[in-house]
C-alpha cells in the first residue's frame, strides 16, 4: 500500500508538468478499447480518459455507439471518441461468441483508423470481453506498444454464477483470461481481490498491478434538488441504479415489492429502478404479474443531471445483486455512488460490498427477498438509522474513496507502461489448465 501510495504521488507530480510529457517529440498517445458501455456513460472510463487527458496525453477511445452517443467519431471535451455498432444483442454462448467476434472487428478496424488519424504510444483494453488481447497483441508484438489491462470483469466466476457450473466453456474463459495477463504489460484492478487474481491467476508481477477503484469524481457526482414527483405520491422512494441483467439480481427487488405491498400491507413505498439490460422486459412483465405496475417505475437509462436528481430523491437504495462466487469478489460502483451521495442502502452480504460498506448498509439474508423487503421496510420507518447510515456512507467516501488518489495510482500505471521495453517478437501462448 505505501508503495503504491509513493507512486501515486509521484504520478501526481509528474502529472503537474504533463503537458510538457513527449514521446520523441510527439505528446504520448492512449487508446483506450472498451465494449460493455459507450463513453462517455461509461463513468470509470471516461474518468480514466479525462483524467490520462489532463495530464497532457493525447487520448483516443474505441467504444459502442448507445443511447444518444450515435456519432461514428466525434471529439468530446478533447478526447477523440470512435464508435462502432453492435447489431447483435447476445442470449447464450453461441449469442455471445457472435457479438465478440462482430465486435471485436469493429473494434480492430477503428484501432488501425485511430492509429492513423491520431496515434498512440499505448493500447489498454477494458474487459469484457477476454478477447481485446487479441488487438493488444497485435500492436504489441508488431508495433511496440505497451498494452494495459483495465480488470473490470472476472468472467470465469461470472459464467459459474450464471450457468452453475464450470466445464468447456469456464476453462475456455480461464484460458482467454490468462492470455490477457499474458500480454498486458501493466493490469489496472478494481480492488485487492482482482488484484491478487492478476498476481496469482495471471502470473502478473506485483510492481505491474495497480489497483484503481471506480470510485466518483466528487467535483462533478453530488447531490442535486430532489425531485419529489418521482414518489408517484407516496412516502418514501426506494431506488436502484445499475445494468439489469441475469446475474443483477433485480428481479428480488420487484419480489421484494410484492411481499412489502401484499405481505406488509403497505401502500407508502415507490420503487424507482434506473437503467437498462437484456432483463429489463422480462422484469417490466414480472411487475405487470405481480400486478406492481403503479409501484415501480422503469425510467430505462439515466446520465447526468437526471440521474443525480432520481438519486438525491432516493429515501434508501438497493443493491439486490445475489450472494455467489462472482458477487463476492466484484467492487460495485453503486456501493461507491450511494455512500458518496449519502444514500442509506440495503444489500446483501457480499464480501467485497461490506469490506467497502460495512456499517454504510443494511444486509437481509443471503438471496431472499422477503428479507429483503423487512431490511428496506426497517431501514425505511426508522430515520435515526437512515441518518446514521448515511453519515457513515459519507464519512467512509470521504475517507475511503478519493478519485485524487485513484488518478495518482493510473498516471503511475501508465508511467510503468510507457517504461516497459516491450518485445516485439511473439510468446508462445499457454495451454488451458483443467479445473
Amino acid at each position: 500500500m505505501h508503495l503504491e501510495r509513493g507512486r501515486a504521488g509521484t504520478a501526481a507530480r509528474q502529472a503537474s508538468v504533463g503537458k510538457d510529457r513527449v514521446v520523441g517529440t510527439r505528446q504520448p498517445g492512449i487508446l483506450i478499447i472498451v465494449e460493455n458501455l459507450t463513453v462517455p456513460l461509461d463513468r470509470r472510463v471516461w474518468q480514466e480518459a479525462c483524467a490520462l487527458r489532463d495530464a497532457g496525453y493525447k487520448v483516443s477511445v474505441v467504444c459502442p455507439k448507445g443511447g444518444k452517443y450515435t456519432a461514428p467519431y466525434e471529439l468530446l471535451d478533447g478526447i477523440h471518441v470512435f464508435r462502432h455498432p453492435l447489431p447483435i444483442e447476445a442470449r447464450g454462448p453461441l449469442g455471445y461468441a457472435a457479438e465478440y467476434s462482430t465486435a471485436l472487428f469493429f473494434e480492430f478496424v477503428l484501432s488501425v483508423k485511430a492509429y492513423f488519424k491520431v496515434g498512440f504510444d499505448v493500447v489498454q483494453a477494458c474487459n469484457p470481453p477476454d478477447l481485446l488481447f487479441i488487438i493488444g497483441a497485435f500492436w504489441k508484438y508488431l508495433f511496440g506498444k505497451p498494452f494495459v489491462f483495465d480488470h473490470h470483469d472476472i468472467n470465469p466466476e461470472l459464467y459459474e454464477a450464471k450457468f452453475g457450473r464450470k466445464g468447456a466453456w469456464h476453462r475456455l474463459l480461464g484460458f482467454l483470461e490468462r492470455q490477457t495477463f499474458r500480454v498486458a504489460d501493466v493490469a489496472i484492478a478494481t480492488n485487492e481481490t482482482f488484484r491478487d487474481i492478476a498476481i496469482g491467476r495471471g502470473g502478473m508481477e506485483k510492481d505491474r498491478v495497480f489497483i484503481v477503484r471506480s470510485v466518483p469524481d466528487t467535483s462533478r457526482f453530488r447531490r442535486v434538488e430532489a425531485n419529489q414527483t418521482l414518489k408517484n405520491g407516496r412516502k418514501h422512494l426506494v431506488g436502484f441504479v445499475g445494468i439489469m441483467g441475469a446475474q443483477d439480481g433485480v428481479d428480488l427487488i420487484v419480489e421484494a415489492m410484492n411481499a412489502i405491498v401484499r405481505e406488509h400491507g403497505r401502500t407508502d413505498v415507490q420503487a424507482l429502478i434506473v437503467g437498462t439490460g437484456t432483463e429489463l422486459p422480462l422484469l417490466e412483465q414480472l411487475t405487470i404479474e405481480r400486478g406492481l405496475q403503479d409501484y415501480i417505475t422503469f425510467p430505462g437509462f439515466q446520465s447526468g443531471t437526471p440521474l443525480l436528481t432520481a438519486m438525491s430523491t432516493f429515501d434508501i437504495g438497493i443493491i439486490p445483486d445475489p450472494k455467489n462466487v462472482y458477487n463476492d469478489k466484484i467492487s460495485m460502483n453503486k456501493v461507491f455512488e450511494y455512500m458518496t451521495l449519502g444514500i442509506p442502502f440495503v444489500g446483501f452480504d457480499l464480501i467485497e460490498g461490506r469490506k467497502m460498506a460495512a456499517d454504510a448498509a443494511i444486509y437481509a439474508k443471503d438471496n431472499c427477498p422477503r428479507s429483503l423487503a423487512a431490511q428496506m421496510l426497517h431501514l425505511l420507518d426508522d430515520q435515526d438509522l437512515r441518518d446514521r447510515t448515511a453519515a457513515e456512507g459519507i464519512a467512509r467516501a470521504k475517507s475511503l474513496l478519493r478519485w485524487d488518489e485513484e488518478r495518482g495510482r493510473l498516471l503511475a500505471a501508465y508511467e510503468t507502461a510507457l517504461g516497459s521495453k516491450v518485445s516485439t517478437a511473439t510468446r508462445p501462448l499457454a495451454m488451458p489448465a483443467h479445473d
